[in-house]
């Protein structure tokens, strides 16, 4: 008898008091023997099935802490990824799902992030930049990257610079088109003046890309209120009421925060605390 099942027949014979019991048996369906995880196969800086991103990183740290290989299911990222992966129980985790996701039950925020603009240091003109409403972008005619769809593209509209914009793709398959390099390809070229980018992309690709630029996440601007939402907790995902399994997985993140908070700062992400301040260095 499938765990579904099973869940089914304690909901019909025991009525109200089944919700312990669905507890102690929807957990049962999380394989106890490797820690399967739903990744995409191309997505870098997060995955990819070399294992070089920071989500396999992280996978590594809580399969270390279960005593247990991990084992990926891959899916391309993008809509389906939960439905197929996780809903059809060919894997047990998500490791990156926004706080506000309502396909899966979260686990505690492992970290916070925003959006960012990412600059050349170089460009004096451009100077301590923290905002897109600074008058030097529309006053200089300066270009601004953005991706279709992204969040910032309401700010840029907002700000009067989208007449300027240089848009990108905003959901490609990022094993044969990396959008947020080509951005930042670009803006080391001179093509644009500032990207626009989730934070994890900004700054994984401003480290690789060899220059010297600012990544500065886009707090103020979200401050104005003048658009969506731009910073956000990640969290790991896992399927609707399995609690159990969720707990076991927050003990793990407030356990090993430090080496988590490590890996996200070697990959370039810029962490915020709850009173948006950076953190550069991981705690004890």
């Amino acid at each position: 008898m499938n765990g579904r099942l099973l869940s089914v027949l304690l909901i019909t014979s025991l009525g109200a008091s089944s919700a312990v019991a669905i507890d102690i048996n929807l957990p049962d369906l999380v394989n106890r023997k490797v820690l399967r995880v739903c990744a995409a196969p191309g997505n870098l800086p997060f995955s990819d099935k070399k294992k070089e991103g920071f989500e396999n990183k992280i996978a590594k740290i809580v399969a270390d802490e279960l005593g247990v290989p991990v084992e990926n299911f891959w899916y391309p990222q993008g809509m389906g990824l939960v439905r197929q992966t996780l809903n059809k129980k060919r894997c047990d985790l998500v490791i990156g799902t926004a706080q506000t996701d309502e396909f899966t039950l979260n686990t505690n925020h492992y970290y916070r992030t925003s959006y960012a603009l990412v600059y050349r240091k170089d460009d004096a003109s451009l100077a301590g930049l923290d905002t897109l409403f600074d008058p030097r972008l529309k006053d200089g005619g300066k270009r601004v990257g953005v991706q279709a769809g992204a969040p910032p593209g309401d700010y840029v509209a907002k700000a009067g610079l989208m007449v300027k914009a240089r848009p990108y793709v905003g959901m490609p398959d990022r094993r044969h088109h990396p959008v947020e390099q080509q951005m930042i390809d670009d803006l080391v070229k001179g093509e644009i003046d500032v990207a626009t980018l989730w934070g994890p992309f900004a700054g994984y690709y401003a480290a690789k890309s060899g220059a010297d630029l600012a990544v500065v996440p886009m707090l103020k601007d979200e401050q104005t209120k003048k658009g969506p939402k731009l910073a956000y907790r990640i969290t790991m995902g896992v399927r609707p009421k399995e609690t159990g399994w969720k707990r076991r997985l927050n003990d793990i993140i407030k356990k090993r925060q430090s080496d988590i908070d490590k890996v996200l700062l070697d990959y370039g992400v810029p962490l915020l605390d709850e009173k948006n301040k950076r953190i550069k260095k991981a705690g004890p």
